[in-house]
């Protein structure tokens, strides 16, 4: 199963096909090919999937969804919190996928 942690646009590419997100604290690229020009802005919070934006969500979802993540990180040891933080849009394709990370 995949989550998706609620990340927000902290840049935007000049070309709007790329952009930077941060997710609770991690910075990292993102394509924005799948998203209509000019729908993502800088401030949005966005889902991610294998390094595309999918889709814009609502701000107060958002944090609602930060929050929740951030109660289930607090139940976990330090290195599977920073894996899950890390790794939260390379979701695996096929159970061997799955089995190789683990």
């Amino acid at each position: 199963m995949c989550l998706s942690i609620p990340s927000k646009v902290v840049k935007i590419s000049n070309d709007n096909t790329m952009c930077t997100v941060d997710t609770m604290g991690v910075q990292r690229d993102a394509n924005l090919m799948m998203m209509e020009d000019g729908d993502v802005k800088i401030g949005d919070y966005v889902l991610l999937h294998i390094g595309f934006i999918m889709n814009k969500i609502d701000e107060e979802e958002a944090l609602a969804s930060i929050d929740t993540y951030k109660e289930i990180l607090a139940l976990l040891n330090e290195e599977d919190r920073k894996r899950a933080i890390l790794e939260d849009d390379e979701c695996p394709n096929r159970e061997s996928d799955f089995d190789a990370r683990t």
